[in-house]
């Protein structure tokens, strides 16, 4: 019984630390994970390893590559267009849910927005990048349901590899900005407004992304030899995307 409980505490560990990777964008889409690198530095074997994978797998984390093993997704443009809709499906939803904004989820939020604040001025986008991010998850803790929250988690991850892969700007500031407005409206008990707040803030994120692009597979190998950007031709962006969908 001890070594179930073991073997299910070490899966979760490798679980959450690639998350955790990939929500602080030290992760890239399509990083391959070896199980045999992974079963080193966590001291397991490849197998608990291999258990852990296809639980992110089912997560839409990773994907296996036949004899040539897991990797990170890198998401379609068709796939991105699903996971900001399904943001704003379930972000709205749960902030027109809450009736109060209790003391302690309104220090925490300040004190988060305070944090992004300082990582702004000390210009670290690794962390600003982290903070964007859990934003959200905060506010989803504050529901006091696992359920919602591990499913943001999840989907702020793979929003996460979207950006890296389609945004060509990181907007700090306008983010920050939209992230006050939601807790403004949660300060002054207006949870439907907030509610709107969120889902035009994902709106705004969503549009300042390129999705006619198409990722670069040799991108690391290509930068390491100093060689120019690829040249790519726009790809149709699909027909159901935000610009031409009314809310």
């Amino acid at each position: 019984m001890q070594d179930s409980q073991t073997s299910e505490t070490t899966q979760k560990t490798i679980e959450e630390t690639v998350v955790s990777g990939i929500l602080s964008a030290r992760i890239r889409p399509g990083t391959r994970l070896s199980e045999n690198q992974l079963a080193t530095l966590f001291g397991v074997s490849r197998t608990r390893v291999r258990e852990a994978m296809m639980r992110l797998e089912t997560r839409g984390i990773v994907h296996v590559s036949p004899r040539r093993g897991w990797f990170v997704v890198e998401p379609s443009a068709e796939e991105a267009i699903a996971v900001y809709e399904a943001r704003r499906v379930i972000e709205a939803g749960l902030l027109r849910g809450m009736r109060a904004l209790t003391d302690e989820g309104h220090k925490a939020l300040d004190a988060h927005l305070n944090e992004e604040k300082s990582a702004m001025a000390a210009g670290d986008r690794q962390r600003l990048t982290y903070l964007m991010g859990d934003f959200h998850i905060r506010i989803a803790e504050l529901s006091g349901n696992a359920i919602i929250v591990d499913i943001l988690r999840d989907l702020t991850a793979r929003t996460i590899l979207i950006s890296m892969l389609y945004q060509s700007e990181f907007h700090a500031a306008q983010s920050h900005d939209g992230h006050c407005r939601i807790f403004e409206a949660m300060q002054a008990g207006d949870f439907g407004r907030a509610a709107k707040l969120a889902v035009e803030h994902l709106d705004e994120v969503e549009m300042g992304l390129d999705l006619t692009a198409r990722p670069d597979p040799l991108s690391e190998l290509r930068s390491s030899l100093s060689l120019p950007p690829r040249t790519v031709s726009p790809t149709v962006r699909p027909k159901n995307h935000k610009l031409q969908r009314s809310n």
